[in-house]
């Protein structure tokens, strides 16, 4: 019995330095895929499912673990030519993840490695793309088409590395130096052009709304006088109507009133007058029925 024991505790002894020792049981996290490797070099199986599994102590397994979400690449600014041959400062980054665990152990190792291997194929891809593009169309016109090329051919090249490039984008686009000032002078002209075309055709259009403001203003002007003119013989004619029917009804009286408003008018109110005693006025100022 105590025989037994003393095996029993030595299996026990034996399995816990085992576990110590070989690590049979692992996790695998959510974010994370693991290669299991034989004796750290033959790659057995690709672990993609996250929670505890185990390896065996014999052949020995190690295992190696992998970023399973979306990891990013950002460049260093540089230059490349366009087919217009001009020159642009590209800034550009590129979002990838790692599809063959095992392929990308075996060629890159790690991250780093694969970085520069993305450095390389990105740059390569954008200076052959860009080249049969014109500036323009870079920096605005077409840069969503040229950006779609290059990631499919940047993730076919990727492949062979166990990658997936996701997509590839550029920050900014710059002009070197030596450029800026030209570029900028030449943004001025342009835009002091612009405004000296649209002030040349807002005087214009104001001058054409002057002129058509002064027509319109003859126009009415010369409608006013007429109507005034209208109005005016219309009266004169009431008014030699009416002047006729007065003599018509009485002549004398008619030449008398009219005589009157005659001398009224000419002699006012402070006018000093002359008259010999012939005259049809003194005559008038001796009428006794006037005086009364």
């Amino acid at each position: 019995m105590l025989g037994r024991v003393k095996t029993l505790l030595l299996v026990i002894i034996i399995i816990l330095i085992g576990i110590f020792v070989f690590k049979p049981l692992y996790t695998v996290d959510e974010t994370e895929q693991a290669v299991v490797l034989e004796w750290g070099v033959n790659p057995v199986k690709v672990l993609k499912d996250a929670g505890l599994h185990f390896k065996w102590p014999w052949p020995y397994q190690s295992i190696t673990k992998f970023e399973k979400r979306l990891l990013q690449y950002d460049a260093q600014p540089r230059e490349i030519i366009t087919k217009d041959k001009k020159t642009l400062i590209l800034d550009n980054y590129a979002r990838w993840r790692i599809g063959d665990p095992i392929k990308f152990l075996q060629t890159v190792k790690n991250e780093s490695g694969a970085q520069t291997r993305i450095d390389d194929i990105v740059y390569s891809e954008l200076r052959v793309e860009t080249a049969s593009h014109d500036q323009s169309d870079v920096i605005a016109e077409q840069r969503e088409s040229i950006m779609k090329k290059v990631t499919v051919k940047c993730n076919e090249k990727a492949k062979e590395y166990g990658i997936e490039i996701v997509d590839v984008r550029i920050k900014r686009a710059d002009l070197p130096k030596e450029n800026e000032q030209s570029v900028f002078q030449r943004m001025v002209a342009e835009r002091e052009r612009q405004a000296k075309k649209y002030r040349s055709e807002g005087e214009s259009e104001a001058t054409r709304i002057r002129a058509e403001a002064d027509k319109e203003s003859r126009i009415i002007i010369s409608e006013s006088y007429k109507q005034a003119q209208i109005i005016k013989g219309e009266g004169d004619a009431e008014a030699i109507k009416i002047y006729g029917e007065a003599y018509n009804k009485d002549p004398d009286f008619y030449s008398f009133l009219r005589t009157l408003e005659t001398y009224d008018k000419s002699l006012g109110g402070k006018t000093t007058g002359v008259f010999s005693t012939d005259s049809e006025i003194f005559k008038l100022f001796e009428n006794k029925d006037l005086k009364e």
